[in-house]
């Protein structure tokens, strides 16, 4: 479990239960950011102090998920990030999806149906029976937002490879309490303003190198160059040979934030991480006499009166797909699970 010392990095206030809609950020994060902040108020100094930060947190993410740092490229978003992917997927591919995926993963795919791309939907926990030989790409989430479902990474990339499909994994309800090695991933992306709990508008994708020389950079503007101090202006066209070029010009206080967030993940360690958010999940599970499992997300039916007592409880959730939707990460407390559970069930644990 996470010691004292490390929960001290953090200020949540009790009930805090919603991290799979957005993480909160460590102190050092909040106060980099009222810094960065007050410079940008007063011109105290010029953008490129800032935009260090950028490579900083590309090398945090890339040791988070096993993967060589000049893989990983930098956006905003999810969909942003795959749609230059989604766009080089040749013309009548078959893209298997669980039929549960949050469109991020989705949506890019299905705006190619006019150029013959059909998208098969499966449930996730049949996804690895249903990739055969007419599957061309396996998009998933590893961990699945409305229900927390923890995908068999391993599996279902061998299986893809196998039938010599590619893999697109999105990670954002799975990396920073869920080990992940990538090094087998085709495409792996991640919004950072979950469990990474950096400011939104940060966002990765780790890129197999074989598949990123598949994969025109659409987006590719002046920080996609290989040296974007001299791809200010004019042909010839010069990205960076790495997955830079897929880069988009940086919102620089996002990738400030990012850094000292992703730091802290680094601080506490992943495993120990893992550990803690797993045993609080499952506490709370056991409190409401439900077997154990192996998701930081738990999700419940619950009655009015007992959503009217999260609330009055000021505990903090989402309702997804007609449950409640209650996550545990590294600042929440055994004290959290003790209030949800006796605001759900009406005694205590």
């Amino acid at each position: 479990m996470i010691g004292t010392s490390v929960q001290q990095l953090w200020e949540p206030r009790p009930g805090w239960l919603n991290t799979t809609s957005y993480g909160l950020p460590p102190r050092a994060t909040v106060e980099t950011l009222k810094t960065v902040i007050d410079q940008w108020q007063t011109g105290a100094c010029s953008w490129e102090e800032w935009e260090p930060a950028v490579n900083q947190a590309r090398v945090l993410f890339a040791n988070l998920v096993n993967v060589p740092y000049d893989t990983v490229a930098i956006g905003a978003a999810v969909s942003q990030l795959l749609a230059p992917v989604a766009a080089s997927i040749p013309d009548g591919s078959r893209v298997l999806v669980p039929v549960e995926e949050f469109t991020s993963n989705l949506f890019p795919y299905l705006v190619h149906a006019d150029r013959g791309v059909e998208v098969v939907t499966v449930p996730a926990e049949s996804l690895l029976d249903a990739i055969d030989g007419r599957t061309d790409v396996v998009a998933f989430s590893l961990v699945q937002s409305a229900s927390g479902y923890v995908a068999p990474l391993a599996k279902l990339t061998t299986a893809a490879r196998a039938f010599g499909a590619m893999s697109i994994v999105d990670a954002s309800q799975a990396a920073g309490w869920l080990p992940i090695d990538a090094s087998d991933v085709d495409v792996l992306v991640c919004a950072a303003y979950k469990w990474l709990m950096a400011p939104r508008g940060a966002a990765f994708a780790a890129v197999r190198p074989e598949i990123a020389a598949r994969i025109r950079p659409l987006a590719a503007g002046w920080y996609a160059g290989e040296d974007f101090h001299e791809s200010y202006y004019g042909p010839p066209l010069r990205l960076a040979a790495s997955a830079r070029q897929f880069d988009i010009s940086p919102a620089w206080f996002c990738w400030v934030g990012a850094v000292p967030s992703l730091q802290a993940l680094e601080t506490a360690g992943i495993e120990a991480i893992h550990e803690h958010d797993v045993a609080l999940a499952n506490a709370f599970r056991t409190g409401l006499d439900q077997p154990p499992s192996n998701s930081a997300v738990v999700t419940v039916a619950v009655d009015d009166n007992a959503t009217r007592r999260l609330a009055a409880a000021g505990v903090v959730t989402a309702v997804r797909a007609g449950r409640v939707r209650l996550s545990f990460h590294v600042y929440n407390t055994m004290s959290d699970v003790d209030t949800a559970v006796t605001a759900i069930t009406g005694r205590p644990l």
